[in-house]
């Protein structure tokens, strides 16, 4: 159970949200809904004792599982199976018997013969703490989620941000807490594995708060919804599906708009009485009384939502560049034993547009991060051509730099600009007054993604490498990158798992990983993107 109290939440000198108070308990699964930069992530921090409120209290019994936006790996050097099967505590003994089988292949015959005598007895310690059965169940939940035997026996420190968030994920689930809290859980995951996970969640006995913009999800999921109204600074309470909750909140906003209305007609006879009321003085006083019974009217109204505002997004007219402005050749890429691809040739024409497709764990993050020098190949070599500028978004926001504030990475991004400009940019982006002094790792994957977007739109690039950039956005804020995708004159470069991103896109060509097998694009492939 979670019960927060009075909770008011501030950041900087932004009240996100104040006297709230809400319950949740076993078999009520919440979805968290709002706006980007509402204060949702923060929120849930809150709950996770994560950051600290401004006042009121939040009190937790029984255990809790958190799946944040960004990966907790923890040992950075235990394998991804180590870690799910930590969330019982039978890590210690998996990896006690990993260690005593590749001592029993020694050379050493003293330390072969001694891992020989010791093995039984690791291994009925295991099987005692239910390690097989429970072995079976994680590896069958990471299945689920995408994530194969071979990926699970890879340390941490070896997978991609998202391949680590699907191991958080396979834990949490393996775990089987009594209260979850997951922020945007889909993030990452493939269409089988979406379908897997809402099956999983819509029968989970315990309590569950979701943060997601996959609606589908959020509609299928939860029986309580809680509003986070970042105007008002509210939470509003629907014991409701999310489809009959949109019903009642439109009906709660026309109820809103007709009250105001009728009692702002009220205020204003009442007021225009008073006026002609004190040209008498013997009616001064009931005049003075019939406007603060105006004002009082006026008081005891429910505030009026504001429009919800939009970031407005436009990418910048690209630089002057050469027929090819970029190039890769033969590129091939390894992480340990693993081979991600090899043999990738790609030619980037000035103002093409390419979609990558590929399982999760293919290599697409990996190719768009050789082809922004993020990283080096094994093999091959990406060439720049004539006024090449590249602009690189990263779905972990890796070229965000969180210990960096607003406004101070706007200012690397666009050196030319002057700060009346800067400003402006991060204004239209949703960021104005103290917010732009906020460290980007306080921000939520929201605000991350908005941040990174307008770092794009001041670096007058040519070519863009877009991984997953419709990730963590409200429906009108993907709606606006869409916009964006579909008037950009320059290159393209485009990792997505969504089908309105590929649309948006109109591709020329589909580059298929890990084989690197290159094609005309056609619809036929739109099948794949939420597949790959």
């Amino acid at each position: 159970m979670i019960a927060a109290h009075d909770l008011e939440v501030v950041v900087g000198s932004r009240t996100l949200m104040s006297g709230v108070s809400f319950r949740v308990d076993t078999g009520d699964r919440v979805g968290l809904v709002g706006r980007n930069g509402a204060g949702k992530t923060t929120l849930t921090k809150v709950l996770m004792d994560e950051f600290a409120p401004e006042g009121g209290t939040v009190t937790r019994s029984g255990s809790t599982g958190y799946l944040p936006q960004d990966p907790r790996s923890g040992d950075p050097k235990a394998t991804g199976k180590e870690r799910i099967l930590s969330a019982r505590s039978l890590d210690v003994l998996a990896r006690r018997m990993r260690r005593t089988e590749e001592q029993m292949s020694s050379p050493d015959e003293k330390t072969m013969v001694k891992a020989i005598e010791k093995y039984p007895r690791v291994e009925a310690e295991f099987v005692a703490a239910g390690g097989y059965a429970a072995e079976s169940e994680a590896l069958t939940i990471a299945a689920n989620l995408g994530l194969g035997a071979d990926l699970l026996e890879q340390e941490i420190q070896t997978l991609s941000g998202g391949q680590r968030r699907r191991v958080e994920l396979a834990r949490i689930l393996f775990e089987g807490p009594d209260i979850m809290i997951l922020d945007e859980p889909t993030n990452h995951l493939d269409a089988e594995s979406v379908l897997w996970l809402r099956d999983y969640l819509k029968v989970y006995s315990g309590g569950l708060i979701i943060i997601s913009h996959d609606l589908d999800l959020i509609e299928e999921v939860v029986n309580k919804v809680f509003f986070l109204d970042g105007n008002r600074q509210v939470i509003d309470i629907y014991a409701m599906g999310y489809r009959q909750y949109l019903k009642q909140r439109e009906a709660d906003e026309r109820r809103r708009r007709r009250e105001r209305t009728n009692v702002e007609k009220k205020a204003a006879a009442l007021n225009a009485q008073a006026d002609k009321m004190r040209a008498k003085a013997t009616k001064t006083v009931a005049a003075q009384n019939m406007a603060k019974r105006a004002e009082r009217m006026l008081s005891g109204l429910e505030a009026e939502r504001a429009a919800d505002k939009v970031a407005h997004l436009r990418f910048p007219a690209p630089a002057a560049c050469g027929r090819v402005p970029l190039t890769a050749d033969g590129l091939s890429k390894s992480y340990g034993s693993t081979e991600v691809f090899t043999g990738v040739d790609l030619a980037i024409d000035r103002g093409t547009r390419v979609v990558v497709l590929g399982f999760n764990g293919a290599g697409k993050t990996t190719l768009l991060k050789l082809l922004a020098g993020i990283e080096a190949p094994d093999s091959g070599a990406v060439v720049p051509g004539h006024g090449l500028k590249l602009g690189y978004y990263a779905q972990e926001h890796e070229t965000l730099d969180t210990d960096r504030t607003v406004l101070e990475n706007m200012r690397s991004a666009a050196p030319d600009l002057d700060d009346t400009g800067v400003r402006t940019v991060l204004g239209s982006f949703l960021f104005s007054g103290d917010d732009v002094h906020k460290p980007a790792g306080v921000l939520s994957g929201g605000e991350k993604t908005r941040l990174a977007l307008a770092t794009l739109v001041v670096s007058s690039a040519n070519v863009l490498l877009l991984d997953e950039p419709t990730n963590n956005l409200d429906p009108a804020s993907r709606e606006e990158i869409l916009s964006a995708i579909r008037r950009y004159e320059g290159a393209i470069v485009l990792v997505t798992h969504d089908e309105g991103a590929v649309s948006a896109l109109d591709p020329d060509r589909v580059l298929l990983l890990p084989d690197a097998d290159e094609d005309l694009w056609n619809d036929g492939y739109l099948d794949l993107v939420t597949l790959a």
